[in-house]
């Protein structure tokens, strides 16, 4: 798929929709050693913050991608036509501890330009990402009690503020 390099300010994206309602991949690691793993996100953002673009991802600790996200300096995510809807979903619902959890798609990890994490040759959008700040949830900050619902087993996320390095997609993601 040809994918455009795209300006940060001209970064179009309605992220209610890509993280809530599409599948995300958040990879982390090394293509370059072929050490990565990557998994489906429903949570994040981007924005603004330190007048840099950036993307935000929440990742917890309990998770195989958890670690990649600690031991690399970078990381990408890549949004998919629909067609590969199946692929996402074997990648969100299985881990990579258990093994090759890739060799299970359709898809095929790619080197990223700007970033050592892999991006994927059939995504619609890759987002590279250097880490720069990290924060742990804190839930005496929580102050709709309904969040504590959502951490039954008390895995607070770790949330990872990335500087947008580079932005390659298709039409529809440039404004």
């Amino acid at each position: 798929m040809e994918l455009l390099s795209i300006d940060p300010r001209e970064f179009q994206l309605r992220p209610h929709e890509a993280f809530n309602y599409r599948a995300l991949l958040l990879t982390a690691g090394s293509f370059e050693e072929g050490k990565f793993n990557t998994m489906t996100i429903g949570w994040g953002f981007t924005g603004t913050m330190w007048s840099e673009p950036m993307m935000v991802v929440a990742v917890r600790p309990t998770r195989y991608t958890f670690g990649f996200m600690e031991n690399y300096p970078d990381f990408t995510v890549t949004a998919f036509p629909k067609t590969y809807q199946r692929d996402l979903n074997i990648l969100g619902t299985r881990s990579g501890r258990d093994g090759d959890k890739l060799a299970q798609t359709n898809l095929h990890a790619v080197a990223a330009k700007h970033v050592g994490a892999p991006t994927f040759a059939e995504a619609e959008l890759s987002v590279e990402c250097k880490k720069l700040y990290w924060v742990d949830l804190d839930p005496k900050h929580f102050l709709d009690p309904a969040i504590h619902k959502l951490y039954e087993l008390k895995d607070y996320h770790r949330i990872y503020y990335g500087r947008i390095e580079a932005i390659y997609g298709t039409v529809e993601y440039k404004a």
